[in-house]
């Protein structure tokens, strides 16, 4: 006589679970290879449910040089973490979204990362390849290993009496998603997370190339063609000044008042702020700044801040300009400066000014946009979010 036996399984099906009836005879020799199959079946199913939800005590997200550095400190304490990055690389916008001449715009030694200097015999400015190299050496120093293709979608602090953060991510290799619970979070993503292009009226009818800073590598492409910069910070300062070394017809889209220093001024103003006020340090710094570059930069279309280079980088986080000779180019009138674009119309830009000019591409070096708030799901005692109390109560440190 055939008896049967009914096996009740969990199956995977997504984020969900579903109770699968299987029916099976038992007397046979199929029936019991079929059990086996079954029971081996159940056990991969379980170790892979294991493996999707993770705990730890510390949960980064973010493999760039904060999230590095957090990481090697706890690995000094003995702490266990996790380092979660949703591209295939750490120090991802070094490797892949960084143009080929950037250096570092402050001196090595406040650019170091915690308990490794960078080699004496490293240049006071660091090159992209060399600081590339300093956070190779720094992730095997240290046993840093983050998990990759981890997209982050949901972190959420559950406020029980244990006190912890749950953080969703998708696998974006497997297309599975992966639930890590941890005591603590560190949210290492910066400020750096998604390139920013305003919108401009007419842009999208402009035939000719249009990227972010981020996808521009060097001008060699772009020779003996009309490229337009907007943005004057550092990388739009000198990605025109590269378009101009490689021949191409540059122009810069300068829509606000900024300080142009050289290297030897930074450098000089980070070690005065270690013994002097930072307003005595702002005049100092600005005085050299006017030596050097004279008081007539309004002339070329540039216009000074009122307020100190330091200052303005303690109160709004903008640094700077550090020049590596786009002022010279400026001036021999190889690069021309123009202020904000009204409108675009096909290949023709309008300006502020009423001017008009036809150009073959347009490169956008207007900075990028923090993504936490999209994935970040905290709401503290206070009834707000958790990164308005925290810059709330950082003010309060400070005071």
């Amino acid at each position: 006589m055939v008896h049967f036996f009914f096996v009740l399984i969990w199956y995977e099906n997504g984020t969900c679970r579903t109770i699968t009836t299987i029916i099976l005879p038992i007397n046979t020799k199929a029936s019991k290879n079929n059990l086996k199959r079954l029971k081996r079946d159940t056990d991969k199913s379980r170790e892979r449910e294991r493996e999707m939800k993770q705990e730890t005590t510390v949960v980064i997200v973010g493999a760039g040089p904060a999230g590095l550095a957090t990481s090697a400190c706890l690995n000094l304490d003995n702490i266990p973490n996790i380092v979660l990055e949703r591209e295939d690389c750490f120090a991802s916008l070094w490797k892949k979204r960084a143009y080929d001449r950037l250096k570092l715009h402050l001196a090595k030694q406040f650019c170091q990362l915690p308990h490794m200097p960078f080699p004496p015999n490293a240049p006071t400015f660091v090159p992209k390849h060399g600081f590339i190299q300093y956070l190779d050496d720094y992730v095997a120093n240290f046993n840093i290993n983050p998990l990759y293709h981890r997209n982050v979608s949901c972190a959420s602090f559950h406020d029980n009496k244990d006190g912890q953060w749950v953080v969703v991510a998708t696998n974006t290799l497997l297309g599975t998603t992966e639930e890590y619970v941890a005591k603590f979070l560190v949210v290492a993503t910066g400020e750096n997370s998604e390139g920013y292009i305003p919108q401009i009226p007419g842009l999208d009818s402009f035939k000719g190339e249009v990227i972010h800073s981020s996808r521009y590598d060097n001008g060699m492409k772009f020779a003996k063609r009309d490229v337009l910069v907007v943005g004057s910070g550092n990388s739009g300062m000198e990605i025109a000044l590269d378009l101009c070394n490689w021949g191409a017809r540059t122009s810069l889209v300068v829509r606000s008042p900024v300080h142009i220093l050289n290297e030897w001024m930074v450098k000089l103003g980070m070690e005065l702020l270690k013994y002097l006020p930072l307003e005595l340090v702002d005049n100092i710094v600005l005085m050299l700044s006017k030596i050097k570059y004279g008081n007539n930069l309004s002339d070329y279309g540039i216009q000074r801040p009122g307020k100190g280079p330091f200052f303005l980088k303690r109160a709004t986080g903008r640094s700077p300009v550090i020049d590596v000779g786009t002022v010279s180019k400026i001036r021999a009138g190889e690069l021309e400066v123009f202020p904000s674009i009204k409108k675009v119309n096909g290949d023709h830009v309008q300006f502020a000014d009423g001017e008009t000019k036809s150009y073959d591409a347009v490169v956008f070096a207007t900075g990028y946009k923090s993504t936490v708030r999209k994935w970040l799901k905290c709401w503290s005692a206070f009834g707000q979010p958790c990164w308005k109390v925290a810059k709330f109560q950082r003010v309060l440190s400070q005071n």
